[in-house]
């Protein structure tokens, strides 16, 4: 048997690279039945013949994601249009919160610097960067903080990650012009990029791998405790214990640190709003299930 890693599956095969070899396999009948490969699982494999092998075992998991469907990753880029298209930034305040919950490490991308005034995005990039976000500027089209991308991403396994449009292929060719990767214009009527990447595959890049993932438009949070949202705002968290009551959600109760944090702009306005809307988003599905 062989160590690998899987980096794409795609119609019941597993693309599995071990060295500087890729074998396309099969898992074990019994394999697919008590836990799906997924990309990034690594593997113990019997090669076959004509490049083929089958799947015996699947390695213990650090992590797994469910959207996009992958395991092991050390990072996730969560790459932002500055415009065309306008920055989602209720999408991107639900990613943050779901890589928390997953105890991933995070970097805000923020691309097509190239299409906004000079400074006009900083007071974004501040609101996360004073949340605790490392977040880099780029431009794909000149080629504008593609060496710091490279340095976040070098010896890593990443996730890049974002709805369609905001120039995650595009990105990938500018660090490797020999990838070549599909890409898509941006719809004018519906004012959002059309889907180019239709699969999780991982991608050797920078001495380490990085996924570039379907593009998506929403994120659905997982069912949680109301008082679990908070820890999932770095910012917020270490104003809780901070609080009158222990159990403080940071919405009506009296003393509340995380508010008089706000009041006073150590905590952004913006994210807060945020907080406010999944927290009662997380209220309304405890009430479904009570």
């Amino acid at each position: 048997m062989r160590e690998g890693l899987i980096i794409k599956g795609y119609g019941g095969f597993y693309y599995v690279r071990s060295g500087e070899e890729t074998w396309c396999c099969r898992g074990r009948g019994r394999l697919r039945r008590e836990r799906s490969p997924l990309p990034g699982d690594y593997v113990l494999f019997t090669p076959l013949e004509r490049g083929e092998g089958v799947i015996e075992s699947i390695q213990q998991r650090k992590n797994v994601l469910l959207r996009p469907p992958v395991a092991n990753i050390d990072q996730v880029v969560l790459v932002v249009s500055l415009a065309s298209p306008d920055p989602d930034l209720k999408l991107l305040n639900r990613s943050l919160v779901l890589c928390e919950l997953k105890k991933l490490g995070v970097v805000v991308c923020l691309n097509k610097i190239d299409l906004l005034e000079p400074g006009q995005a900083e007071n974004l990039a501040d609101i996360y960067r004073k949340a605790g976000y490392s977040t880099i500027f780029t431009s794909a089209l000149y080629g504008d903080g593609l060496d710091k991308l490279h340095r976040v991403i070098s010896g890593k396994v990443s996730v890049l990650s974002g709805p369609s449009g905001v120039g995650k292929s595009t990105l990938l060719n500018s660090l490797d012009p020999n990838l070549s990767l599909e890409t898509g214009e941006i719809s004018r009527k519906l004012k959002r990029g059309k889907h180019t990447t239709r699969y999780v595959e991982l991608i050797p890049l920078c001495g380490g791998f990085i996924a570039d993932t379907p593009g998506f438009s929403s994120l659905e949070l997982p069912a949680m405790e109301r008082t679990e949202l908070s820890s999932c705002f770095p910012e917020m968290n270490q104003f809780s214990g901070k609080c009158r009551f222990g159990d403080c959600i940071h919405l009506d109760e009296p003393d509340c640190a995380v508010k008089k944090a706000v009041e006073t702009g150590l905590i952004s306005e913006a994210r807060y709003q945020y907080y406010k809307q999944f927290l009662q988003e997380i209220i309304s599905k405890e009430r479904i299930y009570e």
